[in-house]
């Protein structure tokens, strides 16, 4: 009889925070953090090729020392970042820093066209496999956590949950920004003209006496 006295207000206080919301929240806040933890591993993803493309590069193209080295600086400063998702400077800090080093990486593509031998070269095509893949990830996994952080802030915003929210310390989270929300499904193309011919090697001159 007591036991069954202790459960009741147990049972009632359950039944009240799942009719609030509660469970929902939490459920929802842990899809939030899985999606974030995805966006990670595949920014993580595209870092770790940065080395092995550099030093590919510049096997072939020892003279594009300054765009080599915004790939390498830009890569740094991706890694110093200790990015918390849940404070919005932070997010914007982190999403700058990998906007830099995709715009760096897409300067060094851009370079590569010059260089027909080293397009060739199968260790460069491995990684331009790797990098057009892991572009095609990161732009998936951004827009499945855009689109969990919406469904997460628009749930504690609505009543009654908005309250059991408040009770419980839940506040709204930033989410990545976007100029144009419909290109979270379309992944930027890397592209790599195959068929450019090579530069043009001068003319050998006539030697003297031929």
């Amino acid at each position: 009889m007591r036991l069954l006295t202790r459960l009741i207000p147990l049972l009632l206080l359950a039944s009240l925070l799942s009719g609030c919301g509660y469970n929902a929240i939490q459920q929802k806040d842990e899809s939030v953090k899985a999606s974030w933890a995805e966006v990670l591993n595949q920014y993580k993803r595209r870092a770790d090729l940065v080395p092995n493309l550099v030093n590919t590069v510049q096997g072939f193209a020892t003279q594009e020392r300054q765009v080599l080295t915004e790939v390498t600086e830009a890569r740094s400063r991706v890694g110093q970042i200790n990015v918390n998702a849940d404070d919005e400077a932070s997010l914007r800090q982190f999403q700058q820093a990998q906007g830099e080093l995709g715009s760096a990486l897409s300067r060094l593509l851009v370079v590569t066209e010059n260089y027909p031998v080293l397009k060739s070269d199968a260790n460069f095509r491995d990684l331009q496999a790797q990098l057009e893949g892991t572009e095609n990830r990161i732009t998936v996994a951004r827009g499945r956590y855009i689109q969990q952080v919406q469904d997460y802030n628009t749930y504690i915003r609505s009543f009654p949950q908005v309250v059991t929210a408040k009770i419980f310390g839940y506040q709204v989270k930033p989410n990545f920004t976007v100029e144009n929300e419909a290109q979270i499904s379309n992944a930027p193309e890397v592209k790599f003209n195959t068929g450019a011919p090579a530069p043009q090697q001068p003319a050998p001159q006539p030697q003297p006496g031929g």
